[in-house]
């Protein structure tokens, strides 16, 4: 079962970062208030990253990683992945997250 680390984007335009087996769920849960503490506070916008993982120890590893990068440094990860993507032109219905919080 694959295991995931991703970015939030928040409306204030923070980022929360988190690791999960669901990233569609996870979103749902913080969208409604009930993800996290910090998005709660920091209203929750979109998933703006996620990276897949084979086993949670590897995914917890790279969450503690990008936790340690400033925010220009996250900026810089998500236009990257986005860049890379462009050519796939992914529709998941994680890039927004819709929830009463939002």
């Amino acid at each position: 079962m694959p295991y995931y680390i991703y970015i939030i984007l928040c409306t204030d335009g923070s980022f929360y970062t988190g690791y999960t087996k669901n990233v569609d769920e996870r979103a749902r849960l913080h969208a409604n208030g009930r993800g996290a503490r910090y998005t709660k506070i920091h209203k929750p916008k979109k998933v703006a990253y996620v990276e897949e993982f084979e086993s949670p120890a590897e995914a917890m590893r790279r969450e503690r990683a990008i936790k340690k990068l400033s925010h220009q440094q996250k900026e810089d990860l998500i236009k990257s992945k986005k860049t890379a993507k462009r050519s796939k032109r992914n529709t998941s219905n994680r890039e927004s997250l819709k929830g009463p919080n939002c």
